[in-house]
């Protein structure tokens, strides 16, 4: 099972993740991590926006990082108590800060705190991976996808990993492996 410590950290990773392929992402969390030294809510918000911006930030998602860290440092949101609620307070929690929609409360969840009937609706290489399982001749919606997830409550969470794989091996011309869905290449609709 792929995992992520939970946290203001990982929280920040996925920000970076939306609407980006996963290797992008990955180069500017790199860069973060470099330069912002120590890695934490207060050093997010002395660095503030300008500062992550000169780091390859793009404007809105470093809006969105401040926004994050001023919340948890200013206690607005406590990350270790969202982690004690159930799904749908969690994801609630998570989507009131500004810049964290369904697709990042999703993956936190998912990813992080390891909820084992989460499915990130809106994932672009999960709507494809399905609409290929399932054999759906017409290019799907993200809500008709989401239906479809529901017939695998209250496993959801294991859906969209072996979906995740799927469409890594098609789109490697590999059959699935054990590859993680964040080596590179697939970044779904984020938030």
């Amino acid at each position: 099972m792929w995992a992520r410590k939970p946290g203001f950290r990982t929280l920040i990773q996925i920000i970076l993740e939306q609407q980006v392929s996963l290797a992008s992402a990955r180069a500017t969390f790199r860069r973060l991590s470099r330069d912002i030294v120590p890695f934490t809510p207060k050093r997010f918000v002395d660095t503030g926006a300008a500062g992550l911006r000169s780091l390859g930030v793009t404007r809105q998602k470093a809006a969105y990082c401040v926004h994050l860290a001023e919340a948890v440092q200013g206690g607005r949101v406590d990350l270790e108590a969202v982690a004690r609620m159930d799904d749908a307070g969690a994801a609630s929690a998570l989507t009131r800060l500004k810049g964290v929609g369904p697709w990042t409360a999703g993956i936190y969840l998912l990813m992080a705190l390891r909820r084992p009937d989460v499915w990130p609706s809106g994932d672009i290489a999960l709507v494809q991976a399905v609409t290929r399982v399932k054999r759906l001749r017409d290019p799907s919606s993200a809500e008709r996808v989401a239906k479809i997830a529901e017939s695998w409550r209250p496993l959801r969470s294991v859906a969209a990993r072996m979906m995740w794989q799927h469409y890594l091996a098609v789109r490697s011309g590999r059959r699935p492996s054990g590859r993680r869905p964040d080596s590179g290449t697939t970044a779904g609709e984020r938030s």
